[in-house]
């Protein structure tokens, strides 16, 4: 089951960045929660029209670029995004994968690796239009899928990397359960995914921000995502002692 979790109020009249972690193997969470209703996102938050970013590359797969599209994703360059923002009325919301592919080479059980350390395009993002940031952490995203042991340094993390700059997207190496058995496949396991919207941080619309701004915002963000994750960690079986890894 997935299941979503409000923690604020989001006014319809101004617009978001919602950042989304972790990315997971295959960002199951996050395609659930905007690209379908199952969990209610638009009852939780009414007046919101919402899209979830995603690589260019996968919008030039013939047929795959149909189904995603229909699903309302959108490429995540910064001219889709603007555009995204610039519509009239207010409720518009971007959710960006943050971690991007890289994270899923990290999307390992009990791991909670964050790559934000040196993502500051969305906060620019977001000041630019004056759209409130909002951290979204998602417990259990990590927990669907086992991944071949690939720790840093590995002759398998190289490989991985390597590919990952040349294609653009990452390879995880990934199995969980079968259709029938629980052994071994390449469907999840039946574990519970739970999607936690922090509370809006205020942004004031500055059209060219400076390097100090955007530092600013950044710590802002990092310090309110690690204060979501340690608020609401007990509720989903996250030891005491587990903390956010920023990368």
């Amino acid at each position: 089951p997935k299941i979503l979790v409000k923690t604020a109020d989001l006014d319809p009249r101004k617009n978001y960045v919602l950042g989304f972690h972790p990315h997971g193997v295959l960002v199951a969470g996050a395609f659930t929660n905007f690209c379908t209703e199952a969990t209610g996102f638009s009852k939780l938050f009414p007046g919101l029209r919402y899209n979830l970013l995603m690589l260019p590359l996968w919008f030039r797969a013939p047929f795959f670029r149909d189904y995603i599209m229909s699903a309302g994703l959108v490429p995540s360059d910064k001219e889709s995004a603007s555009y995204l923002l610039r519509r009239k009325g207010g409720g518009n919301v971007v959710v960006i994968v943050v971690g991007g592919a890289p994270e899923a080479l990290d999307a390992h059980p009990g791991d909670y690796t964050v790559h934000l350390a040196n993502k500051k395009g969305f906060i620019k993002l977001a000041i630019e239009h004056g759209a409130d940031l909002v951290p979204i952490y998602s417990f259990g995203e990590n927990e669907v899928f086992d991944q071949v042991e690939n720790r840093r340094g590995t002759w398998l993390r190289y490989i991985q990397e390597r590919l990952q700059c040349i294609m653009g997207i990452s390879l995880p190496l990934f199995h969980a359960r079968g259709v029938f058995q629980y052994s071994f496949g390449l469907m999840p396991y039946r574990k519970p995914i739970n999607t936690v919207v922090g509370r809006p941080i205020p942004v004031e619309k500055n059209k060219k921000p400076t390097a100090e701004e955007l530092d600013v915002f950044h710590q802002r963000y990092m310090d309110e995502l690690s204060r979501l994750f340690e608020e609401h960690k007990g509720n989903y079986g996250v030891a005491e002692d587990s903390h956010l890894l920023f990368q």
